[in-house]
């Protein structure tokens, strides 16, 4: 099969190369350039999905690799903002990392263990999985930008309660999903 690059896929591929750029910045406490390299990387996001839709430019490539590169993304994140370091203001509680990197572990096995019989529609994101993703993605930025801008310690105080719920919605995403890959829908008569 034929490589298709795409303009969707290019913009992937550059979300995938700013992942690194976004993990030295982190790392080393450059918090506004974080910030600025994950919300261009979000926008190339939207911008492929909506290329790809609006200029029937979508490709089985695209398919595989854009939600690759988002969660490449997100695990970079996820890691790096749960490790202690001297700088954060706000860190993300190692055990929420912890979920939500297992979850897209489990859910990655269970699909390619089932690759033999693949029921896309057992693994389309449901509307629970697209709000999981996008409370991961506001607790993510939230955190990112809380290191950036001044202390106030007022904010900080609604912030734990945030992470417990990214981690309610990432167990029942999860949850949700495994369920939809174990059990088989019935035959209509």
């Amino acid at each position: 099969m034929p490589l298709t690059l795409t303009v969707p896929n290019c913009l992937t591929f550059l979300r995938i190369l700013a992942v690194p750029f976004f993990a030295i910045a982190v790392w080393y406490g450059r918090m506004p350039e974080a910030c600025l390299i994950f919300a261009l990387a979000g926008l190339t996001d939207l911008l492929d999905g909506f290329i790809a839709r609006r200029f029937n430019q979508k490709s089985d490539l695209g398919a595989v690799l854009d939600p690759a590169a988002d969660k490449l993304l997100m695990t970079t994140a996820f890691i790096l903002l749960a490790f202690p370091r001297s700088h954060y203001v706000v860190q993300i509680p190692a055990w929420v990392s912890i979920l939500a990197i297992s979850r897209d572990v489990v859910i990655s096995l269970v699909a390619l263990n089932s690759y033999a019989h693949f029921d896309p529609a057992k693994f389309q994101p449901s509307i629970l999985g697209k709000l999981t993703t996008g409370v991961q993605l506001v607790a993510i930025s939230v955190a990112l930008l809380l290191n950036a801008l001044p202390h106030q310690a007022w904010i900080h105080a609604f912030v734990p309660w945030f992470f417990y719920l990214v981690a309610v919605m990432v167990l029942a995403s999860g949850f949700q999903y495994f369920f939809r890959a174990t059990h088989t829908r019935p035959e209509a008569p």
